[in-house]
Formats: C-alpha cells, sequence, structure tokens
C-alpha cells in the first residue's frame, strides 16, 4: 500500500494497517525516495506521492522485509537517469532476487546483484519495454513486481501465472486508475502516465 501510495500523485490515505517491522521499512523505503509521510499507526498515515517518474536516488536498507526487497525493483527500474541500492540484514542477503531480475532484464532493466542473485541490489533506471512473462512457479510478489514495471514500459505487460495468487495489487492499482485486467492465466496491465490518491483500508495485516 505505501509503494502505491509513493506512486501517486498527490496524498494518498492508509488506515488499519500493522505497525510491524516489514511496514516500518516500507516506509522508511518510500521516504527515502521522497515521500512525505504524516500521521501514526492509531489514526492512519497520509502519504505524499512522488508520482510514477519522481523517485529520488537512494540507497536503501529493507531490513527483513523480502516484500519490499521484491516489490519496489520494479517501480524504480523504469526510472530513467537514477540509481539506487536495496540491502538489508544478514537473513535478506541470503535470498535470492534473481526471480524479479531475470523478468525485469528482458523489460530492459539494467540490475546487478552479488553473485549475480544475491543482495545488495543495484538498479540504474532505464526504459523499459512490455513482455509476455511466464512465471515458472506462482509468486504474488514476483507478478506485483512485474506489474510495477509494467506501469513504466512502453506497450502491454501481460503476467502468465501457472495457478492464481494473490490479487490485493491489481486490485490496488486498478482503483488508482490503472489498466488492469485477467485475461485467462494471464494479468495484463498498460504503461499509465499516473495513479491517483485516494484512501486504502488495508484489511488485517
Amino acid at each position: 500500500a505505501a509503494i502505491r501510495a509513493a506512486m501517486g500523485e498527490g496524498e494518498t490515505e492508509v488506515v488499519d494497517y500493522l505497525d510491524a517491522a516489514d511496514t516500518r521499512s516500507t516506509l522508511a523505503a518510500v521516504e527515502a525516495v521522497g515521500s512525505r509521510i504524516e500521521g501514526s499507526p492509531a489514526e492512519g498515515l497520509r502519504i505524499g506521492g512522488v508520482g510514477l517518474r519522481g523517485a529520488g536516488p537512494a540507497t536503501i536498507d529493507v531490513g527483513n522485509a523480502g516484500t519490499l526487497l521484491r516489490l519496489l525493483p520494479g517501480w524504480l527500474a523504469g526510472q530513467v537517469g537514477e540509481r539506487w541500492t536495496l540491502d538489508g540484514d544478514d537473513s535478506i542477503r541470503r535470498r535470492p532476487v534473481d526471480r524479479i531480475a531475470l523478468p525485469l532484464g528482458e523489460m530492459g532493466a539494467d540490475l546487478s546483484a552479488r553473485d549475480d542473485r544475491l543482495p545488495p541490489l543495484e538498479i540504474r533506471g532505464a526504459s523499459l519495454h512490455g513482455i509476455t512473462y511466464e512465471m515458472p512457479v506462482a509468486s504474488a510478489q514476483v507478478k506485483s513486481c512485474l506489474l510495477f514495471a509494467g506501469l513504466l514500459a512502453e506497450g502491454e505487460t501481460r503476467v502468465v501465472e501457472p495457478l492464481p495468487s494473490r490479487d490485493h495489487t491489481e486490485r490496488m492499482l486498478i482503483a488508482a486508475g490503472a489498466s488492469v485486467e485477467r485475461d485467462g492465466d494471464a494479468v495484463v496491465i498498460q504503461s499509465a502516465e499516473r495513479l491517483e490518491p485516494g484512501l486504502i483500508s488495508v484489511p488485517a495485516d
């Protein structure tokens, strides 16, 4: 939710979210790229977005947040001319990123990692193009990463799932005005110019 809010134009309100280490790492990450954050877990957050193409360069500590490590690169990879480094704790440094790096590379992303598969992950913003990617394993995290990249890619991006996975990202992007459709086993997203802010109520965690 915080990443989508950071992508938006203007202010997004996020309520009922779980205050935990991973969510705090995510909030710190979107703040590092330029988003404004006000509020608290009790009263809700107000996140001032930087827009789809407005993230500033940063070195980002993802802590132990594997979801953040896999989702954020999809958004950053398509912002031409900027650079980011994503790193985390000892556990994160043992978690491979090749499951996102390989399809992002097919889209034109410029990424590098330790031993070609482990954090730290270096991202140099580049022009992306849409692809059809058949996921070898169902993963909502990898799918979400590619959908974020598809917002910035030229043309259509089609992610084909071997089995359905959670669709929270699709729902949030549609609510923000993105063109996202289900076509059989595929989720299809079109390039976008902007996402609209709004209210995000987080169910459970």
